[in-house]
C-alpha cells in the first residue's frame, strides 16, 4: 500500500491518455505556425484554461514552469528582483519547502532581509505576528498554504488581506493544497500561487505560477519570450496537456475526495493514538489537510520504521520526502520546538485521491508491532516491561 502522495502520485490513466497524442502525432513546436505546430498550441492553451478554472484565474495568468520549485524560485526571486528599489525586506515562516527557504537563504546573499516566523506547538503561523513583522522595507510576504510534512494548514485568506491592506504583495505555495482542498485565488487575496503536476497525478516535471494580473517580476529564464517572456524555454507541451487533465479531474472530484480522505485519516489518528504508547500527533488536529498525518514515537528512529513497514508492505515517509535520505532533524519538526530524539521518531502517512484504503487495521497493527520491535532495541526506551505491554495490547 502506497502510503506517501504528498512525496509525488501515480500518474492516472486518463492523464496518461491524453498526453499519449502530444508524443507522437501534435508534437510540433507550439511557437511555430504550421499545423503541427498549431495542434500543439491548441493543446497549450486547452491546459491553460484548464489550470487557470482549477484555481478561479484567467489563462493569461498562469505561467507553465518545471515544477513547484521552480515557480517558488521565479515568484520570490522575480518579485526580489524587480521592487529591491523599493525595499530589501521578505517575510516567511519557519516551515517553509526548501525550494521557498533555500531561495530566500541565497537572496541573503544579495543583501535582503528575511524575517522567519515562528508556528508554536500548532505549527501554525499567527497573522498578529505577520503584522507586526511588517516594515516599510517589506515587498513580499511568502507563507505556504499547507505544509509537506504535518499538514498544517495556514490562515492565508486573512494573510492575504492583510497584505492588500498594506500594498505588500503575497505569495503561497499551494503545492500541497490544490486537488485536497479548495484553492481559490481570489478568496486566498494572493498576488503569485505555485502548483506541482505530479501532487495530482500529473506528470512529473511540470508546474505553473499564477501571477495576477498588473503583477511584474523579472524573468530568470531568458531566450526565446515563451510564457509572455516570464519564462523562456520550448514549452513541455506532453506534460502540460497532462497537468491540465490532472487539474481538472483534481477540481471536478474535490469534495467526494475530501469527505473521504477525511474519514480515513481520522480512522488513522485516532486508532494509532490509542493503540501505540507514547504517541503524538504532529501539528494541529483540525487545521490541517485531509491526507496528511505526522506522527511522533518516543525512543525510535523514523528511517528504521518505515524500513519495517516497507516490509510488511507499507510505503510511508520519516521528515520531509525530498530530503528522507538525509538524517538531519526535520527543520519542520524542531520548528514545533521538539527535541531532537523526538524529530528523529516521525512518521508521515498521506493519502492520495486514488488511495481507497480499507485496511486501516493491518496498517495500525503494522505500527504498533513495528514501534514495539524498535523500542526492544531501543536503549532509550530500555524497558521489557513495556515491550511486553505494547506486544500484549496488539493481540
Amino acid at each position: 500500500m502506497y502510503l506517501d502522495n504528498s512525496a509525488t502520485t501515480a500518474v492516472s490513466e486518463e492523464v496518461l491518455n491524453e498526453m499519449e497524442p502530444y508524443f507522437r502525432e501534435a508534437y510540433g513546436n507550439p511557437s511555430t505556425l504550421y499545423s503541427v505546430g498549431r495542434e500543439a498550441k491548441k493543446g497549450l492553451d486547452k491546459a491553460r484554461q484548464r489550470v487557470a478554472d482549477a484555481i478561479n484565474a484567467d489563462p493569461k495568468e498562469i505561467i507553465f514552469t518545471s515544477g513547484g520549485s521552480e515557480s517558488d524560485n521565479l515568484a520570490i526571486k522575480g518579485i526580489a528582483l524587480k521592487l529591491k528599489g523599493k525595499g530589501n525586506h521578505i517575510i516567511t515562516s519557519e516551515i517553509e519547502h526548501p525550494a521557498v527557504k533555500e531561495t530566500l537563504h541565497f537572496l541573503e546573499t544579495l543583501d535582503f532581509k528575511v524575517t522567519y516566523l515562528p508556528v508554536y506547538e500548532n505549527g501554525i503561523v499567527k497573522v498578529e505576528d505577520v503584522k507586526d513583522a511588517i516594515t516599510p522595507e517589506t515587498i513580499l510576504i511568502t507563507i505556504m498554504h499547507g505544509n509537506n510534512e504535518i499538514g498544517t494548514l495556514q490562515p492565508i485568506a486573512e494573510i492575504g488581506k492583510l497584505a492588500r491592506e498594506r500594498k505588500i504583495l503575497f505569495h503561497t505555495d499551494a503545492v500541497q493544497t490544490f486537488g485536497k482542498v479548495k484553492v481559490d485565488v481570489e478568496e486566498l487575496n494572493v498576488d503569485l500561487l505555485s502548483l506541482s503536476s505530479h501532487k495530482v497525478h500529473g506528470p512529473k516535471g511540470v508546474g505553473a505560477l499564477y501571477i495576477k494580473k498588473g503583477v511584474r517580476i523579472t524573468p530568470l529564464i531568458h531566450g526565446g519570450g515563451q510564457e509572455r517572456g516570464i519564462r523562456s524555454g520550448t514549452e513541455n507541451v506532453p506534460g502540460i496537456v497532462g497537468f491540465g487533465k490532472a487539474c481538472e479531474i483534481a477540481n471536478n472530484n474535490l469534495e467526494e475526495n475530501y469527505a473521504r480522505l477525511v474519514k480515513t485519516r481520522d480512522e488513522i489518528i485516532e486508532k494509532v493514538l490509542d493503540a501505540v504508547p507514547e504517541s503524538y500527533l504532529n501539528g494541529d488536529r483540525n487545521e490541517r489537510l485531509p491526507n496528511v498525518i505526522n506522527f511522533r514515537f518516543s525512543s525510535i528512529e523514523g528511517e528504521s520504521l518505515i524500513l519495517l513497514l516497507d516490509a510488511k508492505g507499507y510505503q510511508a515517509s520519516t521528515g520531509s520526502a525530498c530530503s528522507s535520505k538525509t538524517l538531519e532533524a526535520s527543520p519542520v519538526l524542531k520548528a514545533l520546538n521538539l527535541d531532537d530524539v523526538d524529530v528523529h521518531g516521525s512518521l508521515r502517512i498521506s493519502l492520495g485521491s486514488q488511495t481507497h484504503f480499507d485496511d486501516v487495521d493491518g496498517l495500525v497493527e503494522a505500527i504498533k508491532e513495528s514501534v514495539a520491535t524498535l523500542r526492544k532495541m531501543s536503549p532509550l526506551w530500555n524497558s521489557d516491561e513495556k515491550y511486553e505491554e505494547m506486544m500484549g495490547q496488539s493481540k
